[in-house]
């Protein structure tokens, strides 16, 4: 006879009763509720990282640039600083002017866009703000050139430093 004899379960009958699935699935809920927190952060942080080696990149190409402008390899007019004149250029290339067959300096191969812009839409030399040669040291602005570029958010990081100010 199979189920159950005077409210005593018999031996081939295993199972979990209500009590003990609430249980489990409580702890389950709580694993989960510190979990989510935690992968915010760590999507959070890979961002940044990736904030990190975009401007390392960028910066690295304008001083490539701007060594070029200096060696002779790009020719500068003389009242202009050196630098690129947009971002653009350090990924479509400069004219070698040591060369006599026009090849190209290239300093990037591909732009990339600042992650931390939520920004959907604009071409990745939009989604940066740049400064100019020119530009007085307190002030971030443009100009005919490109000495430096930051990320248009101005959300605070992790490190508790805006990302505009990295």
């Amino acid at each position: 006879m199979l189920g159950r004899i005077g409210g005593r379960r018999q031996r081939g009958m295993r199972g979990f009763t209500l009590v003990e699935m609430l249980v489990v699935l409580t702890l389950l809920a709580l694993l989960a509720s510190v979990a989510m927190p935690l992968n915010d952060l760590v999507k959070r942080r890979a961002k940044e990282t990736e904030l990190k080696q975009a401007l390392t990149s960028i910066r690295g190409a304008i001083d490539a640039y701007r060594a070029a402008t200096a060696d002779g390899q790009i020719e500068v007019a003389v009242n202009k600083s050196g630098y690129p004149p947009d971002l653009r250029v350090l990924v479509e290339g400069a004219t070698d002017q040591r060369e006599a067959d026009g090849k190209k300096i290239y300093f990037l191969r591909k732009l990339p866009a600042d992650p931390m812009c939520d920004c959907p839409g604009k071409s990745a030399e939009e989604t940066w703000q740049t400064r100019s040669y020119a530009s007085s040291p307190d002030s971030f602005s443009s100009g005919d050139d490109v000495y430096d570029v930051r990320s248009s958010n101005k959300k605070e990081g992790i490190n508790g430093i805006p990302y505009n100010e990295w």
